[in-house]
């Protein structure tokens, strides 16, 4: 389970924090083809946290969207923003009949399970999913940008493509993309991660903290790139995030 001192770092920045924002914008360019071609209407967002994503999905798409956290924490500051239809619950055991929703989305959730566990939540992913559903999934990538903040947050592990592809196709599931994000910062991140980090020491601590104005703008000028390309329909080989596209196939 994420550090449950995270949520507050998180509910303060959501809204306009740089790494937010250009995921969210990444995410959309995904998904909005897709609500375009599919009539989805009850989503479920594994692994919620604030449930400020389920809220913004919900006004963009009009999907009724069920949030569910393990975190009492997360589904506090959710309920505080209006949030509605909040569920606590484990994903690993997810409280829901089979086939029961027509999407589902789950952000940096499974990293927070050790490495071979990740299995188990992933069949209750597609166990409540209906055929012909769709999963949307982001994980942390690679193992060489785990940093002080991976260890704040207590991620267990990150995955590379191979793995989440890996992942998806022992469930049986249909990949209708599966990217690398985040992509353009890679060589500052590795830079900090692995140079800068290393050489001043120090414990772990969460890199959801404010930042200049301009520092939170030039940051997210990547991201926004990123989106342009991914909307365009090309792939990155590589980045700090991975996201997959899938479909539960048809009975």
């Amino acid at each position: 389970m994420m550090n449950p001192a995270e949520f507050a770092n998180i509910a303060a920045l959501e809204e306009n924090f740089w790494w937010f924002r250009g995921m969210r914008d990444i995410l959309c360019a995904l998904l909005d083809p897709i609500a375009r071609d599919r009539k989805l209407n009850r989503v479920l967002e594994a692994g919620c946290g604030t449930g400020h994503l389920s809220r913004f999905l919900e006004a963009r798409y009009l999907w009724s969207m069920v949030p569910l956290d393990l975190a009492a924490e997360g589904l506090q500051y959710g309920r505080s923003l209006g949030v509605e239809r909040m569920v606590q619950g484990n994903i690993a055991t997810l409280p829901f009949a089979s086939n029961a929703f027509d999407a589902l989305i789950s952000m940096d959730v499974l990293v927070h399970f050790p490495r071979g566990e990740e299995a188990t939540p992933f069949a209750e992913f597609v166990r409540v999913v209906k055929p012909g559903g769709l999963l949307a999934i982001r994980v942390s990538a690679l193992d060489i940008l785990r940093s002080r903040h991976s260890q704040f947050a207590h991620e267990r592990q990150r995955f590379t493509k191979e793995r989440l592809l890996a992942l998806a196709g022992h469930h049986g599931l249909r990949v209708l993309r599966c990217t690398y994000l985040n992509s353009l910062l890679l060589p500052v991140s590795f830079t900090k991660f692995r140079i800068i980090e290393p050489l001043m020491g120090g414990p772990p601590e969460s890199g959801v903290q404010p930042v200049p104005r301009w520092l939170d703008n030039l940051l997210y000028i990547p991201l926004r790139l990123e989106k342009s390309w991914l909307a365009a329909g090309w792939n990155f080989p590589l980045g700090q995030s991975l996201l997959l596209l899938a479909e539960k196939p048809r009975q």
